[in-house]
């Protein structure tokens, strides 16, 4: 009665609740997936142990420094806030908030500000997660639909050297793998701080010769905010198949559906004069909601000379989203509001073959693929609101967005101490843009070839080393591809002639890098990279949105360490070091705003065969410059987390969590720009009559959730 009640509370159709039911009652027969099944042919997902025999090494394996993968069991005893925050198993990747929790998340990495996605490609179970022309930002990757605990391994790329990653890839990939069946049913229940509520139940059983898995995940939360987040989430995954992840199929189906009212960044001066507090708003009507439904079917087929793999996907997706980051600047009347609504329909999937042959008696593996995409967005919209209610249309556009690409890679083992890979890919893509302003109407078509060098060396003395170079790609906004005239009429410039952006930008890097083994134990890797734009995204507070710019220049050095020294210790150490810079010159300056330049972090983890396991995490942001000239930077932060989990008996477990441990004072992100205060509309500056009205320049801050303690208890079944 307790788990309906719950359930009832939190919004969930009953019926999906008892599809899922019916499937946990059916039991289980089947077991643990093996950790060693791979997506990628020459990228084997290994768990590390205390032994550093081959088996258990990507020396040999690796075609760069800066790539790995990451087990189930590594995220075991990792404390998160977010679903999202398990891209921070990547080295140097960040995640943060700069809204309410049902928004993407904001994700740095390698000197980028990837804002919600661009420019870092991630799949989920081979489905693409960018959204390209998306209503709030390009490649916009929302990841609120994922069950971290049913995540089986994900595997990373930095850099654009592999030829089956194409748009967004160039500061790196990310592919997580989900589980097909469980090792045993289970039941959660989660409550916390500020009113945090989360039940998570999931179960597979044999069926009909093949394995049926469901998952359930509702969760509700308030936050720290003045004004209460009502976040109202819920997720349902439903899974058929047959075999495993290189021999087998799977049918898949996902729905994920939320709302929430959110706090968005605010204006640093407002908390100064205890306008508002630390965790108060500035637009109490923010917020949104967002659904994602997803069926997908994988397949993958191993022979004794070739392996087949075929990802095909549809899903139907829609966000409206309420946003206001100026305030007053732009309307000081009805203030600045606006709603940024997106719904579409995506299709699309990826063939790919892999032969191993020879080549005058040395090892030789080729890779062929195929993979295409096609967006129909029939809502790509921009309006003006005030406490949600549309008052004006700023644009409302429909976009069909088409890709296609041919990808072939060939890897050669010339000698026990050498080994090349050397891929192309080719991309097509075609935008069709019926827009409502009429002269910002029209279709384009562009192309790119991307060449992929990588050289590995070793290895000597349990060390290699690495030598890569790749041209990559990132879309622009298809709206930006044909548009002619400025359809904003909160610009001076509405309806002037505006120049249309590149449809598809040139990105090329380069890396140095080495892995080695030679301490027992110790897995460490050092990478030196340099990745260069023809043209920079960034992102435009006021708007809400990404804008094409300069071209740039990225360069750093990134070094991560893991060390098991028996099997009940694990201790990871990374460290990233970044510069971004502008290559034209141009007297703004030419530090690019918001680029991370340094991270770190440190974990710890104990999992012992007795009742008691045991996590923590540490994570570094360092400053960023928030103005092209440097004048202004944002704080750094350092933040720990901590779980400590107990078996009460085989079956009952519980676990405790504590989220920012030392209850620091950072911001989650910061941003430096104009807005206007209700209470500054009589000044010069905000003035509507004034000559001189152009905006309060401020640092706008979206500060880190203080300590939030957390407690489960999980029951097997």
């Amino acid at each position: 009665m307790t788990l309906i009640i719950f359930l009832k509370q939190q919004r969930w159709p009953a019926v999906p609740m008892v599809l899922w039911m019916v499937c946990l009652q059916q039991g289980h027969a089947g077991g643990l997936p093996l950790n060693n099944q791979q997506l990628e042919s020459n990228l084997p997902v290994i768990t590390i142990t205390a032994s550093t025999d081959a088996a258990n090494t990507l020396l040999g394996n690796a075609d760069s420094a800066s790539q790995g993968s990451v087990t189930r069991q590594q995220l075991a005893n990792r404390p998160l806030l977010r679903p999202a925050e398990v891209l921070e198993t990547v080295p140097g990747l960040i995640v943060t908030q700069h809204s309410g929790d049902g928004k993407a998340n904001q994700y740095f990495l390698r000197g980028f500000n990837l804002d919600h996605g661009t420019d870092l490609a991630t799949f989920v179970d081979g489905v693409p997660v960018n959204m390209p022309s998306h209503a709030h930002g390009q490649g916009y990757t929302d990841l609120n639909f994922v069950i971290p605990e049913l995540i089986d391994f994900i595997q990373y790329r930095k850099g654009p050297y592999r030829a089956a990653d194409g748009d967004f890839a160039s500061a790196g990939t990310v592919r997580l793998q989900q589980l097909w069946q469980l090792d045993q049913n289970f039941a959660e229940l989660t409550f916390g701080t500020d009113n945090y509520k989360r039940l998570l139940a999931a179960g597979s059983a044999e069926y009909a010769g093949g394995e049926l898995l469901g998952a359930l995940d509702v969760s509700g939360y308030d936050g720290p905010w003045q004004v209460k987040q009502d976040s109202q989430k819920q997720n349902l995954q439903l899974r058929y198949s047959r075999g495993t992840f290189n021999d087998g199929w799977s049918l898949a189906l996902s729905h994920y559906q939320a709302d929430w009212d959110s706090t968005d960044q605010v204006a640093k001066r407002a908390i100064d004069s205890n306008l508002i507090d630390r965790y108060g708003s500035l637009n109490a009507s923010d917020g949104g909601n967002s659904q994602r439904t997803a069926l997908t079917f994988n397949w993958a087929a191993q022979h004794d000379k070739r392996s087949q793999l075929l990802d095909v996907y549809a899903l139907a997706y829609d966000l409206n989203l309420f946003s206001d980051f100026s305030y007053f600047l732009n309307d000081p009347v009805r203030g600045d509001q606006f709603e940024q609504y997106d719904k579409r329909y995506v299709l699309g999937g990826r063939y790919e073959q892999t032969f191993d042959q020879s080549l005058f008696n040395h090892d030789m593996q080729n890779t062929l693929g195929f993979s295409t995409r096609n967006d129909f967005i029939r809502d790509d919209g921009l309006f003006l609101t005030q406490q949600r209610q549309r008052y004006q249309t700023i644009s409302n556009d429909r976009v069909t967005e088409s890709s296609a690409a041919l990808y072939a890679e060939n890897a050669i083992k010339w000698t026990p101490y050498l080994r090349s890979t050397l891929g192309l890919r080719g991309d097509i893509y075609h935008f069709d843009v019926n827009a409502n302003l009429p002269d910002n109407s029209g279709t384009r078509t562009d192309h790119k070839f991307s060449p992929k060098l990588g050289l590995v060396f070793g290895p000597f003395q349990n060390t290699e080393y690495y030598v890569n170079y790749g041209y990559g790609f990132h879309s622009n906004d298809a709206r930006g591809t044909t548009i002619h005239v400025n359809p904003d009429t909160r610009d001076d410039g509405y309806l002037q002639s505006v120049d249309a952006v590149s449809p598809l930008v040139r990105t090329k890097g380069g890396e140095l890098g080495l892995r080695t083994e030679l301490l027992p134990d110790l897995h460490s890797t050092i990478a030196l990279w340099q990745l260069e734009s023809d043209s920079e995204l960034v992102f435009v507070g006021d708007a809400g949105n990404t804008e094409a710019s300069r071209p740039s220049r990225r360069r750093g050095i990134e070094l991560t360490n893991y060390y098991q020294p028996s099997a009940e210790w694990q201790l990871d150490v990374d460290a990233a070091f970044s510069q971004a810079r502008f290559t034209d010159d141009d007297p703004a300056g030419k530090h690019i705003a918001d680029s991370i330049a340094t991270t770190a972090s440190l974990g710890l983890a104990y999992t012992p065969n007795r009742p008691w396991t045991a996590g923590l995490r540490m994570r570094y942001f360092g400053p960023r410059a928030l103005l092209e000239d440097n004048s202004v930077r944002s704080r750094a932060s350092t933040l720990f987390n901590a779980e400590a989990g107990y078996r009460f008996t085989p079956r009952l477990s519980g676990k405790l969590e504590v989220l920012n441990v030392f209850d620091q004072r950072a911001n989650d992100i910061e941003y430096y720009y104009e807005s206007c205060l209700a209470s500054e509309r009589a000044t010069s500056s905000c003035d509507a009559n004034s000559a001189s009205r152009d905006g309060v320049l401020d640092r706008h801050v979206h500060p880190t959730e203080p300590r939030e303690i957390r407690a489960s208890v999980r029951m097997l079944f």
